[in-house]
């Protein structure tokens, strides 16, 4: 039997823990030979290298698009794309994938989705559908659903929006977020680990914070971080502080310096390039609320029975569990809201995005298609939008 060629790509450290177990599903299956493009934060030093970690994790990296330039301002992004195009180009003539398998909507993959469009290499898109009013992701993940043929969304909704842009309703799976598989099969650190691994003496109540860029917003990024770090002063040095660095997107590098500036003042607070999925996963299971702007506060937090404070319009218009409390980017709203999730009772909270099996599914609907070359001429399915 030959193995059919699997490529998944993957450009950040978040996007990584996604995908883990898909990977692993693909990695072990007789019938898949998987193959792994790294490219963007995982190959630059200032995020850590985490190409690393990839490795250690017993995966073979076969290929490393360079793309990140030292700006992160619009035009260096922009150039950073086209510099993806090419590296991905090239790779994918060495390579030659049966298939890719992209995730999300991040500027890195649209660089894969279209060099892997020109070669004719199908893909197959994870986490298609959802809208993030905020940030240009949104665009950018709509992009890829046209240029993709497999639709492996995260819910229903997401869903309904895949078959609104004339997709194939016959290749759209609903397999909920590969995010939640990491919960059920990974055994977490207990309090003690956490703090041992991460250097930093939990407090009596603690937060865990991630701020990305907002790069649609009309307020800057830069002055909504400002009210954030505010109001965690205005808490105090009794409530512990955990922060994970933002993504390479534009300013991203200013909010480095901030959080920077912020630690060297506070004892209480402390910063990490990378936690990894273990002790990110970890972390949350043992602080009392998640705060900022970062995807996972919805895809992952719920399953934990934890609060998620949602700063601004960043993740605008996903699915949000009752556990998700929405607040502006001002200091007195930010700092009312992490107070009402100190007490907000989330032992009922129910996940909307699946149950954790998605990876399976993934494989399973991979498997169950026989050539995916027929995938890549594709016909536009009208729908009744009323």
């Amino acid at each position: 039997m030959v193995k059919r060629k699997i490529c998944v790509v993957t450009g950040s450290r978040a996007e990584y823990g996604l995908l883990y177990w898909l990977m692993k599903e693909i990695q072990q299956d007789e019938e898949m030979n998987l193959q792994i493009i790294v490219t963007g934060m995982h190959l630059s030093p200032e995020f850590g290298l985490t190409y690393k970690i990839i490795e250690e994790d017993g995966f073979n990296v076969d290929e490393k698009v360079e793309m990140l330039l030292s700006s992160d301002t619009s035009v260096g992004i922009a150039k950073s794309i086209g510099l993806g195009i090419i590296g991905f180009a090239d790779a994918l003539e060495r390579l030659k994938p049966d298939l890719m398998v992209l995730l999300g909507d991040r500027y890195e993959i649209l660089a894969a989705a279209q060099a892997a469009m020109v070669a004719k290499i199908p893909i197959a898109h994870i986490a298609g559908g959802d809208t993030t009013e905020g940030a240009y992701d949104e665009a950018i993940r709509h992009s890829i659903t046209k240029m993709s043929h497999l639709h492996f969304v995260t819910n229903e909704e997401a869903a309904k929006r895949v078959r609104q842009l004339g997709e194939n309703p016959k290749h759209i799976y609903n397999v909920g977020s590969p995010g939640l598989d990491q919960i059920n099969r990974l055994k977490l650190l207990s309090r003690s680990e956490v703090e041992r691994s991460l250097d930093f003496k939990l407090k009596d109540k603690n937060l865990l914070i991630t701020f990305h860029p907002v790069t649609l917003d009309d307020q800057p990024a830069l002055r909504q971080f400002h009210e954030l770090l505010d109001a965690l002063d205005s808490l105090g040095a009794d409530v512990g502080l955990i922060f994970t660095k933002p993504n390479a997107d534009s300013d991203g590098r200013i909010l480095i310096k901030m959080i920077d500036d912020f630690i060297l003042s506070h004892p209480n607070a402390k910063a990490y390039n990378s936690l990894g999925q273990l002790r990110y996963l970890s972390t949350i299971s043992h602080v009392d609320a998640v705060v900022g702007n970062s995807s996972s506060g919805l895809y992952e937090v719920p399953s934990f029975k934890k609060p998620t404070v949602n700063i601004g319009d960043r993740q605008k218009g996903r699915l949000q569990a009752s556990s998700v409390i929405n607040t502006e980017p001002i200091k007195e709203e930010i700092l009312k809201t992490i107070h009402l999730a100190f007490h907000l009772d989330c032992s009922n909270v129910i996940n909307p995005y699946g149950d954790g099996s998605s990876s399976n599914r993934i494989v399973k609907h991979l498997k169950e298609i026989r050539d995916y070359k027929l995938l890549l001429k594709k016909h536009f399915f009208e729908v009744n939008v009323k």
